[in-house]
């Protein structure tokens, strides 16, 4: 955590610092209350309901913290929420609004206020609070409650709630740090249950292999364009907290270094709170989709040194968007529009950037425009990496199989090294119960610097995997490369994995075909 603000915080006497366990039982106690309420169905609708909570409970923290220090200092400071909206007000004193006034106060445009007069109710009075100024609390605050519902329906119980979560103090740096790691372990719960409404969440392992492969530097710009609950943007900050070791880089940690994207109200709340309790103390994450930007507008000032992300794939985008895109690379596939964009992010001059990438195997062999597409990379980029992930990652959500792209800007691409991750001995597939873990990439980090053909890994020309027409127009660009030191033998592979290769081999035919075809018009 940084620690900018460690002697202040004795400032605030409020009670002693609860234990880890103490935290996980007042996080237990109140997610068993939340299980009595009829508006509550799983963990999908408890643990947005307990995060909108825990944030208002964190910014009000916050706050005193800052009243405390601008005390001290001599100084005025402005609060982001004013009373009586502020968590001191409605939800701290344990006699407070309950029952009906308490559901009413936080759902209604209209309410009585804690302190008797009427007004605006909690949420229409947070969604307002926006003054259009990016990255201000306020406004960030206020996008977090555009998309957020109160779905418990007893007052009795969300006082039951709020009383429990006013044991936990985010005036203690130890308090943050454990409760940081119980929220991690909250979220994991909620991507397993949300796998069924499709949304498939990057495994721990492999965020972190791709933040240790790309390695960001203080000082650098880091992106996720589609940055989800936050997770590559956590291990990416939490990689650069180990450099900012003076006042000055932990302002240029916390200011300059991390940015996100997310399109979806709950995981932009979601994320607000995973990077908060990391240790973020404004996190400069922009609510609304990245494609909306027209690409070709995009110029240096707004690009970026790295970007790792994992962007939607086997989606549809709506026609509007593809109108940001050139007209021979219009397409409706999401992961391919945001591999342009991601291409067009990345800093050109006078330092190169670079990124990393998850993509189906699709997106590998796909002809047509994903050929235009990836052409432009190895024109324009150095795809130096291509690593092919063994079969299950992602599962139980999908049994697509998953690469990793790495490419950086400044060159074209000459030749691309591979590197396929086995699965561990023993083991036939990851599950719930057996996730890939980081150990099982140190080879791969082990062989990164100081590369060699082996068993794992091999290289191929660009030029070898682009097919051209007699005109010479790319109709080809397979980077579907097996491994030549395994055999494959087609019926022993999954079902999803067969049928991929059995299409690619269907596409490879039909481009040879078309090829032929022109020769022998041509000829004619």
């Amino acid at each position: 955590m940084p620690k900018r603000n460690t002697g202040q915080l004795e400032l605030i006497p409020n009670k002693n610092n609860t234990t880890p366990a103490q935290l996980s039982s007042i996080i237990k106690a109140a997610r068993d209350i939340m299980r009595k309420d009829r508006g509550l169905s799983g963990d999908n609708d408890r643990l947005p309901q307990l995060t909108w909570m825990l944030f208002l409970k964190f910014i009000d923290d916050n706050e005193r913290v800052r009243e405390v220090e601008a005390e001290v200092a001599g100084e005025k400071v402005t609060p982001a929420i004013r009373a009586p909206y502020r968590w001191r007000d409605w939800a701290a004193p344990a006699d407070g609004l309950t029952g009906d006034d308490l559901k009413n106060f936080i759902n209604n445009d209209e309410a009585v206020l804690p302190n008797g007069k009427r007004g605006a109710g909690l949420f229409t009075y947070l969604k307002d609070l926006s003054n259009g100024k990016r990255g201000d609390r306020r406004d960030v605050i206020a996008h977090v409650f555009e998309g957020t519902l109160n779905r418990m329906v007893s007052g009795y119980l969300i006082r039951e709630v709020v009383n429990k979560l006013n044991q936990i103090s985010f005036t203690s740096t130890q308090e943050i740090h454990t409760l940081s790691a119980l929220y991690e372990s909250m979220l994991k719960e909620m991507r397993d249950a949300s796998g069924d409404s499709g949304e498939f969440y990057t495994p721990r392992a492999v965020v972190r292999f791709m933040v240790r492969a790309l390695d960001p530097q203080l000082g650098e710009t880091i992106l996720d364009p589609a940055c989800g609950t936050g997770g590559f943007l956590v291990e990416a900050f939490e990689h650069l907290k180990e450099q900012a070791n003076t006042v000055e880089k932990r302002t240029i940690l916390q200011k300059q270094s991390i940015f996100g994207v997310e399109a979806k109200p709950l995981p932009y709340l979601l994320c607000q709170m995973n990077l908060l309790l990391h240790g973020l103390d404004t996190p400069n994450i922009e609510y609304g989709n990245a494609l909306t930007v027209k690409i070709i507008e995009i110029g240096e000032k707004d690009r970026v040194d790295v970007i790792l992300t994992n962007p939607p794939f086997g989606g549809e985008e709506e026609r509007k968007i593809l109108g940001n895109f050139p007209s021979d690379k219009q397409t409706t596939e999401t992961a391919l529009l945001f591999l342009q964009l991601i291409m067009r992010k990345l800093h050109r001059s006078p330092r190169s950037g670079r990124a990393a990438v998850v993509v189906p195997n699709g997106t590998l062999f796909g002809d047509g425009i994903a050929a235009k597409i990836k052409e432009e990379l190895l024109r324009d980029f150095n795809l130096h990496t291509i690593v092919r992930l063994p079969n299950g990652v992602f599962a139980p959500y999908t049994s697509i199989p998953t690469n990793l792209l790495f490419f950086e800007a400044g060159s074209s691409t000459k030749e691309i090294w591979y590197y396929e991750q086995p699965l561990p001995e023993g083991v036939k597939n990851y599950t719930k119960t057996r996730p890939m873990q980081f150990e099982e990439f140190q080879p791969i980090l082990d062989w990164w610097d100081n590369r060699a053909e082996n068993e794992r890994a091999w290289k191929v020309r660009a030029a070898d995997v682009i097919q051209t027409d007699g005109g010479g127009d790319v109709v080809s660009v397979n980077l579907d490369i097996k491994n030549p030191s395994r055999k494959e033998d087609l019926e022993h592979l999954p079902p999803a994995e067969l049928a991929e290769s059995i299409l690619a081999k269907e596409k490879q035919i039909a481009a040879i075909m078309d090829e032929i075809k022109s020769l022998l018009i041509d000829k004619s």
